[in-house]
């Protein structure tokens, strides 16, 4: 999904809601990952939990996917979420936009403004991975972290999803990624378990051992 970003609207961050999120310390972007992490926490739990009282946790889902994607496709909104040369009314108005191109639920929709309006739409790649943790948990559901030389069918991808449910005992969800220099093969990370079927990986493990024999 391609979202180009306009700094020339302007700002609407909302009406005052979601005042459970004010007391949340100030964060510079240059401080550490663990705390952008705690933050995106406490976001994702507040926006989970109001999803879930009001039943809307497939619209959740549904937001979470197209911010995945659209993070990974634009450049524009990637500098949006990190550069500092933004305003705050411009980093503001601008995620209102891509918000409203975008569809998002107005859950969604009022929790971006307030991360505009408080300077932390950095932490939204850390958000929106907890959010997905949280969702499958809710469906019972384990996501597997799927990389492969290039991009896997619907087939591929299925067969995939069943038989690593046989070995995990739960509903899996294929999060997939191409890296070419894998050449072929898997890399498959399922929590804290991986594995790397990878023909680099397997070149990498015979030159490590030709090293040895040397």
């Amino acid at each position: 999904m391609c979202v180009r970003v306009c700094v020339s609207c302007p700002l609407d961050a909302g009406n005052g809601t979601w005042d459970w999120a004010t007391n949340i310390g100030r964060v510079d972007v240059s401080e550490t990952v663990g705390i952008s992490t705690g933050i995106a926490a406490r976001y994702a739990t507040a926006v989970f939990d109001l999803a879930k009282e009001g039943k809307k946790i497939a619209a959740l889902e549904k937001d979470v996917d197209a911010l995945e994607a659209a993070m990974a496709d634009s450049a524009d909104l990637k500098t949006l979420l990190t550069s500092p040369l933004y305003s705050r009314d411009e980093q503001g108005a601008a995620i209102a936009a891509v918000s409203k191109k975008m569809k998002l639920s107005p859950t969604t929709n009022n929790v971006l403004a307030l991360m505009a309006s408080k300077r932390r739409l950095f932490v939204l790649p850390q958000l929106v991975a907890t959010l997905r943790d949280q969702i499958a948990g809710h469906k019972g559901e384990v996501t597997a972290e799927v990389t492969s030389a290039k991009a896997l069918t619907k087939a591929q991808a299925d067969k995939l999803a069943k038989t690593l449910k046989a070995q995990v005992g739960a509903d899996v969800k294929i999060k997939a990624t191409v890296d070419e220099a894998i050449i072929g093969g898997l890399i498959v990370k399922v929590g804290s378990k991986m594995i790397d079927t990878s023909i680099k990986s397997k070149l990498n493990a015979l030159q490590n051992t030709m090293k040895e024999v040397g």
